[in-house]
Order: structure tokens, then sequence, then C-alpha cells
């Protein structure tokens, strides 16, 4: 055989020794347990402050961070049943405006309808009076006020009570009268 035959038997069992030996280096440093793990090597301060236990030591930590995650949890519950409790205060206290506003809308209404009434009412008594009487009651009455009145009663009783006024006070309400519907929208 000849030199160059040999070498390469040779340095085959060398590379695998160097090998062995740096696997070794590293298992006894133990950054094989970190690269085991996937992660990096961690600094040589961070290595002399981890806790050299073994598996004890990794359940105590993960005891620990399930004991935060629990007490973490518990503060979330506690948010959550706040805001609901708050929710639900909020709905009654929305309940019992609209029952408020309701009650407001009916007593506004009611009052809006009484008061319609009574004008009502007071114009039929007008139209029941003598046109000379009522006239002389609406000669006294603001214009504005005596043409809500006429336009309230009926068309017969209200000629008479108009032909009883002095012709100024008849057109100051006969002007109100057909003026009141002259800005109402038209089509």
């Amino acid at each position: 055989m000849s030199a160059r035959a040999l070498r390469p038997r040779r340095v085959l069992p060398l590379v695998a020794g160097l090998l062995f030996a740096s696997a070794g280096l590293r298992l006894a440093g133990g950054t094989g347990a970190v690269l085991a793990e996937g992660g990096a090597v961690p600094p040589p301060a961070a290595q002399a402050a981890a806790p050299a236990g073994g598996p004890g030591s990794v359940l105590a930590a993960l005891a620990g961070r399930e004991e935060r995650l629990d007490s973490r949890e518990a503060e979330i519950e506690a948010r959550a049943a706040a805001l609901a409790e708050a929710e639900a205060a909020l709905s009654a206290r929305i309940a019992e405006l609209e029952e408020a506003e309701r009650s407001l809308a009916a007593t506004l209404s009611l009052a809006e309808t009484a008061a319609q009434d009574d004008l009502a009412r007071l114009a039929r008594i007008y139209e029941a009076m003598k046109p000379r009487e009522a006239a002389a009651l609406f000669a006294a009455m603001d214009p504005a006020f005596a043409a809500g009145f006429l336009g309230l009663m009926r068309p017969e009783a209200a000629a008479a009570v108009m032909a009883g006024l002095e012709p100024d006070a008849a057109y100051a309400i006969s002007a109100v009268l057909a003026g009141r519907n002259a800005r109402a929208p038209r089509d």
C-alpha cells in the first residue's frame, strides 16, 4: 500500500474523536440542556442564578406561573362581574327614564287636551251669549286672543259677534284670522 492510502483512514478517526470531545465539553458546561430546549445560551450570570435542582425546580417555576395566571384570571372574572353589574344597573336606569318619559308625554298630552277642551267650552259659552254682550267682551280682548275664540265658534255665531263690534276691532280680528294660516306650507 502506498502512503496516500493510509492518510484518509487516520484522519477520519481523528475528526470523530474531536467531535466527541466537543460534545462532552458542551454537555458538561450546561449548554447542551439549553440547546436541547431550543433556546439560546444564557449569559454566565443567568446560568449562576438559574436553579440547579432539575425537574423539581422546573415544576416549582410552573406552579408559580400557574398561581399568577390563576390570580390574573380571578381579577378578570371580578372585573367582568363588576361590569355586568354596572350594565344591569344602567339598563334599569334607562328603563326608568323611558318610563318617566312616557309618563311625561302622557301628562303633556292630557294637559294639552284639557286646554283645548277648555277653549272649546269657552267658545261654546260665547256662542250661547247674546251677540251684543259677546261683542262687548270681544272688543275688550286683544285681537289675536279674540280671533282664537272666533275661529272656534260656529260661523253664524261668529258673524253675529263680529257685526256687533266697532269696525276697527272687527278689522283687526279679521286680519288676524286671515293671516293665521298664511305661513302654512303649500304643496
